[in-house]
């Protein structure tokens, strides 16, 4: 016999358990409720239950600082208002929003107060009018506060809740497995009124890890989510969330009491009246990456973390060898799951999703390329105390004006065909603001900040972007408008729906093909891509197109005969051959 589902109050009280065993579950299970709908709030009767109907072929998000853009006379939260609804309207219908709170380092993620809008960027009308207009992400950083902000200084004066809201451990602590992304020592000795105190840091020595072993820290973050739910905020991403539960004498990532962590607040998230979408950020290997997913009740999405260096490495080296390896060994996203597609973000070039899928040899010549291309590349510390590659950090649009064999005059359609694999793929498409506007690598901010990431966050002056964008032969007005034509053909195919069917084509090495039906079966694309700067011939019936059916190149307008010649693709040239064009 089929068992009878738990109920909302069985699953939390279920969930607190597993992470706090020592604890009265209900009794926390009460609080819990309390923190996250207070008073003049409720909760859907009903979870909502996982499908696809949370996400369309029509979602495509921008990632953004918000003071991406800048005049020196208006708010950058207005400029960028301005830009969405002027620009992209119909092209987007998402903004991510990187850290917008007061912070003291790493570009926001350094949180000072998550109650508040970065007043040099605007206030919460601001966002909201954002968020009316677009869907809007904002950043749970989870894992971290800054060193300088109420918190810690409560912490170090000794005062409550805060004096049990950070991680201590102990030099004398094995913590030789723990994995970081960094090379700055990971405990910091600090002055607190009960003596000095050794605190833990994954990141950096201005960002404090938090203590989730002390359950009023969870309430203070559900009190926080519900806070940015009423503020227009409908995707959490839930950054460094992989960190948030440690034991010394393991790896420190990816616990169980994490997994259930990220399994509460998606409980929670079910059950509010707002649709709110679970974003994990992990960049990690992939097997790691997708738990995240859980049985269809952790994130609703999960970064691709291993598309980045993957596609750069295919255009890079001519051949979709590596890529279409990958592709075919990735699963479709459960039903209520979703991957969120992106070839560049603020952070770097990931290389750590490359593990186990390039050749060390491989990735040494992207390094290396890249760096002849005005790159840079940031370490972390392994477990043997030696450092290993863990991000390039250099504008994808850079990235791309050159191979193997050196710069060439091949960008442009270069990375056009680089943002059209992201568009093809299964999942929901994001791009970076830097990618939409071909921004250069901006090495005055590296020198002026010391920080490599910097290459790739550019401000860009509002006026001269405008004047950028008004002249049709620079960089800038060329990408976005191709992107942007792409993008809004792209929202009109069923097949893209971002759990559609999608097959892997096997083809010559120097094209990455994919195959997306709708699940109604009625549209079929076959997506191809020349990674190379070659002409490559596909011969037509390898594609097993059905007969009797028109074929367009929705990219071109070109008829397509199913038994016909071969598909010519020029170098870099994409093709989205549809039975089903729109009228």
């Amino acid at each position: 016999m089929t068992q009878p589902s738990l109920s909302f109050s069985q699953k939390l009280a279920d969930l607190l358990g597993r992470v706090y065993p020592d604890l009265d579950p209900h009794i926390l299970a009460s609080h819990v409720v309390d923190a996250f709908w207070p008073e003049g709030t409720h909760r859907r009767k009903r979870s909502r239950v996982p499908g696809n109907r949370l996400w369309s072929e029509q979602d495509a998000l921008l990632i953004t600082y918000g003071n991406s853009l800048i005049d020196g006379k208006h708010k950058p939260l207005d400029l960028l208002h301005d830009f969405l609804v002027t620009r992209l309207k119909g092209v987007v219908n998402g903004v991510h929003i990187l850290p917008f709170f007061p912070y003291t380092s790493d570009d926001g993620f350094a949180v000072t107060d998550y109650r508040a809008v970065n007043p040099q960027l605007g206030d919460w009308a601001d966002i909201n009018r954002i968020g009316e207009a677009f869907l809007l992400m904002s950043d749970l950083v989870l894992n971290h506060v800054s060193s300088q902000g109420p918190w810690f200084n409560a912490y170090r004066q000794g005062i409550a809740p805060y004096d049990k809201f950070f991680f201590e451990a102990s030099p004398e602590d094995d913590l030789s497995m723990v994995v970081r992304p960094r090379t700055t020592p990971l405990l910091q000795e600090v002055d607190t009124v009960a003596g000095p105190k050794h605190v833990w840091c994954t990141f950096s020595h201005d960002q404090i890890d938090v203590n989730f072993k002390n359950p009023e820290v969870l309430l203070e973050f559900l009190r926080i989510i519900r806070l940015h739910i009423d503020m227009g905020v409908r995707i959490l991403r839930l950054d460094a969330v992989a960190f948030i539960w440690k034991e010394p004498g393991t790896p420190s990532i990816h616990l169980p009491q994490t997994h259930a962590i990220v399994r509460l607040i998606r409980l929670l998230c079910d059950f509010t009246t707002e649709p709110v979408v679970l974003l994990t950020e992990t960049n990690v290997p992939k097997a790691e990456n997708l738990s995240y997913f859980g049985n269809r009740n952790e994130a609703h999405a999960v970064y691709n973390f291993p598309l980045p260096p993957l596609i750069l490495h295919a255009l890079q080296s001519g051949t979709a060898r590596y890529l279409n390896k990958w592709q075919q060994g990735m699963p479709p996203a459960q039903l209520g799951c979703a991957y969120l597609n992106f070839s560049a973000s603020h952070d770097g070039i990931g290389m750590r999703p490359a593990e186990g899928v390039l050749p060390e040899a491989e990735k040494d010549k992207m390094i290396e390329t890249v760096k002849s291309l005005g790159g840079l590349v940031s370490m972390r510390m392994l477990a043997d105390g030696t450092e290993s590659p863990y991000e390039i950090n250099c504008t994808f649009y850079e990235a791309l004006r050159g191979t193997f064999r050196g710069e060439d005059d091949w960008q442009f359609d270069r990375f056009i065909c680089s943002q059209t694999i992201v568009m093809s793929l299964e999942g929901i498409p994001a791009f970076y603001i830097h990618s939409l506007l071909a921004t250069p690598n901006d090495h005055d901010q590296v020198a002026r900040r010391g920080m490599n990431r910097a290459i790739n966050r550019h401000r860009w002056d509002y006026p001269t972007l405008l004047a950028q964008l008004d002249d049709p032969d620079s960089p800038q007005a060329r990408v976005l408008g191709a992107l942007s034509a792409r993008l809004k053909l792209r929202a009109r195919q069923v097949a893209f729906h971002p759990n559609d069917t999608q097959f892997t084509l096997n083809l010559d090495e120097r094209i990455f093909g994919v195959w997306r039906q709708s699940l109604d079966r009625d549209q079929s694309i076959f997506a191809l891509h020349n990674v190379s700067d070659e002409v490559v011939s596909v011969v037509a019936s390898s594609l097993n197109m059905i007969e009797d059916e028109d074929w367009v190149d929705l990219l071109s307008g070109e008829r397509i005969e199913s038994t016909g010649e071969d598909i010519v693709l020029q170098p870099d040239q994409c093709r989205w051959i549809t039975n089903r064009a729109p009228r």
